[in-house]
């Protein structure tokens, strides 16, 4: 049985669960012309329960998009928590809020439009600190991304990195990509940097999870 035939049954078991804001963005998303990137309704699913499990109050994401990754955050965290996200279109900022803040968290969010490391940079200079990462922007800079994950992040942070597996291409030994390249960089701090407790899981495309210890 093929990967996408296991994802297909398992999403079939939430058939049925409507889910009217994230349908709602995905629509909106379709509707501007954006690229259909948005993170799989599993991790989506699976980002609200490690915020949650974690008991995140201040989250930071870098790549926002629509805001569906947002919005599946923001349901994690404490009430009253918090959600920063770094975007570098502006055009994808403004829906994302828009989307985000319909989803009834108005008031809790904050978006940076610019080059994420700028807006990193601006964000350690104002000492702020965070307990939940989610990383989906351009893949050649993740392992700076983990950087500042690192350097950001509260004792016991999680970090959350999407497409790690790149559809495949990151088990190609001879690709002289850039993005591969980061990319493996990045999975193997994930598995072996002291700093963190991480872990790769396989499907959608790859997910890394990793706690700041």
């Amino acid at each position: 049985m093929r990967n996408d035939d296991v994802e297909r049954y398992v999403e079939a078991l939430y058939e049925g669960k409507a889910d009217a804001a994230l349908e709602r963005t995905l629509a909106s998303i379709r509707e501007r012309g954006m690229p259909d990137i948005s993170v799989k309704p599993g991790y989506g699913r699976l980002l609200t329960l490690l915020a949650a499990a974690s008991g995140a109050e201040a989250a930071l994401e870098i790549g926002a998009l629509g805001g569906y990754s947002g919005i599946c955050i923001a349901r994690g965290l404490r009430p009253g928590g918090t959600l920063t996200s770094l975007e570098l279109k502006a055009d994808y900022a403004e829906l994302a809020q828009f989307n985000v803040e319909a989803a009834g968290f108005a008031g809790r969010v904050e978006y940076r439009v610019g080059e994420a490391l700028d807006s990193l940079a601006a964000l350690e200079a104002e000492g702020r600190t965070f307990d939940f990462f989610f990383i989906d922007a351009d893949k050649g800079n993740y392992p700076n991304y983990l950087d500042w994950a690192l350097r950001l992040g509260r004792p016991g942070a999680l970090v959350v990195g999407d497409n790690t597996l790149l559809k495949g291409r990151i088990v190609e030994e001879d690709s002289t990509s850039p993005s591969v390249r980061a990319m493996r960089v990045f999975n193997e701090r994930i598995a072996a940097d002291p700093r963190l407790q991480g872990v790769v899981l396989p499907a959608y495309d790859g997910l890394a999870i990793a706690r700041i210890v």
